[in-house]
């Protein structure tokens, strides 16, 4: 695509990396047959198409308008279109360039930055676990919309005490720790089942993300930095051989740290070592499939389960078909449902920022899940165990916590 940014933006290293990204888009149209949003409005302004052209026209010079920022604040980033590309469009670094320099020129509504802010704050403040814990005690004289974030999460459980010459970081990122306790002690003592230990390090906190989505970028390094910081002792002292994170939205935020944090030479080298050792689980677990069918034994594996692959999963971290075949490979019956490849409609906060079409892309996964007629659902990802189980009376879970589940009953 031929472009031309305006002197104002040309010469900067945002404006260098929206150009090349520009410049290797056909504008073919492919990926608008995998954009969820596309698929339900039809407009060609809310596709990747659309918003690449729109993101091209501001960053030449043409004032951005409001309506410009809501077509770019109803994309899910779930990279989806990334996936269909066949020129390697890194759509998803373009959108946040795109929305970054869209609101500098677009004042949101009062009401839009309050909520925002509060998101952005909220979500990433000690302050949300006892604040969950009431909303939950008082789940009645919650506003409806917020009613079905509110379950009872199921009890962690023991974090495994023994100890292990290998060992891996497992962080524990913001709001995963207080709505579902026990993905993290799951995957602890998954990992204590193959003879490798999980360590935590305290002082880190959210990855970044929820900032990075909802225009504060500046707070979004900081979050980066803090987690370097936290990490930095267990890396540099070569006590862990990975940082396993077990959100794979998460996973996407740490693998890309090194890129972020590029121009701050403080951090640059760490930043980059970090992304280096990042692992979804189902990486690290990958090797370790003889140890862990093993201690599962040669016992009936049961039923029929659904899977829900995470966008962050198979779109942003390109890991589409791993779980799949890792729990195929231990013995279980995982089916992907129809149009597996479309986003529930969590996304991170956009659930609460765009609720009707959250809940239309959510009900359309839901149909297509129980028309597998499965036992439960899995899934990779707590804001899309969130998402899915808030509209279903089928158990959704982590498919580290069902594997846990297996290897403590077996």
């Amino acid at each position: 695509m031929q472009t031309r940014l305006s002197p104002e933006f040309a010469d900067t290293p945002e404006g260098r990396e929206a150009e090349a990204i520009l410049r290797a888009c056909v504008h073919c149209g492919f990926c608008t047959a995998t954009c969820p949003t596309y698929q339900l409005l039809g407009d060609e302004l809310d596709g990747p198409r659309g918003r690449i052209y729109q993101i091209k026209q501001v960053l030449e010079g043409t004032p951005a308008t409001r309506n410009t920022q809501v077509h770019l604040d109803r994309c899910l980033s779930c990279r989806s279109c990334e996936s269909t590309c066949p020129s390697g469009v890194s759509y998803g670094q373009l959108l946040d360039i795109g929305r970054r320099v869209v609101d500098a020129q677009v004042p949101r509504p009062l009401g839009e930055r309050v909520a925002r802010a509060a998101l952005r704050e909220g979500l990433t403040s000690p302050l949300f676990a006892p604040a969950l814990r009431a909303g939950r005690a008082l789940r009645a004289l919650v506003p409806e919309s917020l009613r079905d974030k509110l379950a009872q999460p199921r009890p962690a459980g023991a974090w495994p005490a023994r100890e292990h010459a290998r060992k891996v970081l497992v962080p524990a990122g913001c709001v995963q720790p207080a709505m579902a306790p026990n993905i993290d002690a799951a995957t602890a003592r998954v990992l204590d089942a193959v003879g490798v230990q999980a360590l935590r390090a305290s002082g880190g906190g959210c990855c970044g993300a929820i900032r990075q989505h909802n225009g504060n970028h500046a707070g979004a390094l900081d979050d980066m930095r803090r987690n370097v910081d936290a990490w930095w002792p267990l890396v540099a002292g070569g006590q862990i051989e990975a940082i396993v994170v077990n959100a794979s939205g998460c996973g996407v935020m740490v693998k890309d740290y090194g890129r972020e944090l590029a121009a701050d030479p403080a951090y640059a080298d760490k930043a980059q070592r970090i992304a280096q050792l990042a692992r979804d689980p189902v990486e690290f677990l990958a090797g370790e499939a003889a140890a862990l069918a093993a201690r599962l034994g040669e016992g009936a594996r049961g039923g029929l389960l659904a899977w829900h692959p995470p966008c962050t999963l198979q779109h942003g971290q390109r890991l589409g078909g791993r779980v799949e075949a890792l729990m195929r490979e231990l013995g279980f019956q995982l089916a992907l449902p129809e149009n597996s490849h479309l986003c529930c409609g969590s996304a991170g906060t956009y659930s609460l920022l765009q609720p009707q079409l959250s809940h239309q892309l959510r009900d359309n996964k839901l149909r297509s899940l129980s028309e597998l007629a499965p036992e439960r659902v899995l899934s990779a990802n707590i804001g899309c165990i969130q998402q899915l189980q808030s509209g279903s009376e089928l158990p959704v879970q982590h498919w580290l916590e069902f594997l846990d589940d297996m290897l403590q009953g077996a």
